[in-house]
């Protein structure tokens, strides 16, 4: 008799080619958000106390955008393995595509773009869904909140908590990211030399070592990928 779940573990890591396909620009498309900005106008701890507004005004705008989006077909598939497998999703993504789809675990590396967090306390978060964040929204503890996004000089997130899965994953399934942001990207070098590895993009500069290159659109590619795994 077949058991429904299957003990075996898969982990996706997940970039923005993903949430791509759903109507978010990327940021390094060539026409994606930093043509428009300069990352050191709005994803660094300088430009914040540089300027506070524009950065609201940035991550706003996203969080709208956000709103009118939904999960596409790559996501709905991820969702599906859990029938038979422990299925955990690491994302650079800040969006919560994942989780309208219905992932049941999640793991973000830069944090989530529906949530804020104090500028004294980062353990200070409140979710606040697709609202914006204004000047003089405070915490409790009267500080000013800040989007809750990982920017470029910051620690990045749940790194001990990823790595652990990656290390005892049997099957590694890469969708939408070039593998060139560091030290996320570094997290794959911890996968099992034995276990299964699938990497899904439209362009890669190179495959990785023991990845089998599915090239193409992630809701193209990955849906029938998962029915091979689920035997369907």
């Amino acid at each position: 008799m077949t058991t429904p779940f299957n003990r075996e573990k898969i982990v996706v890591f997940t970039g923005a080619g993903v949430s791509a396909e759903s109507g978010l620009r990327t940021f390094r498309d060539s026409d994606g958000l930093w043509h428009n900005y300069s990352i050191t106008e709005v994803a660094t701890p300088e430009a914040w106390y540089r300027n506070p507004e524009l950065v609201l005004d940035f991550y706003n705008q996203r969080r709208r955008q956000l709103a009118e989006v939904s999960p596409n077909p790559a996501h709905e598939a991820i969702v599906q393995l859990e029938r038979r497998y422990e299925v955990v999703v690491v994302t650079q993504n800040i969006d919560d595509l994942h989780e309208r789809a219905g992932g049941a675990n999640v793991i973000h590396l830069h944090g989530k773009l529906t949530f804020a967090q104090s500028c004294d306390d980062p353990e200070l978060l409140y979710k606040i869904g697709y609202k914006d964040i204004r000047i003089g929204d405070r915490c409790e503890k009267g500080s000013q909140l800040r989007p809750h996004v990982v920017w470029f000089g910051e620690t990045v997130q749940n790194i001990e908590a990823s790595t652990a899965h990656i290390e005892t994953a049997d099957k590694i399934l890469v969708i939408g990211t070039s593998l060139s942001v560091f030290p996320a990207a570094g997290l794959l070098a911890n996968s099992r030399h034995d276990a299964e590895k699938v990497i899904n993009s439209l362009e890669l500069d190179y495959v990785p070592e023991g990845y089998r290159y599915l090239k193409g659109k992630a809701s193209e590619q990955v849906p029938p990928l998962v029915k091979d795994w689920l035997g369907e």
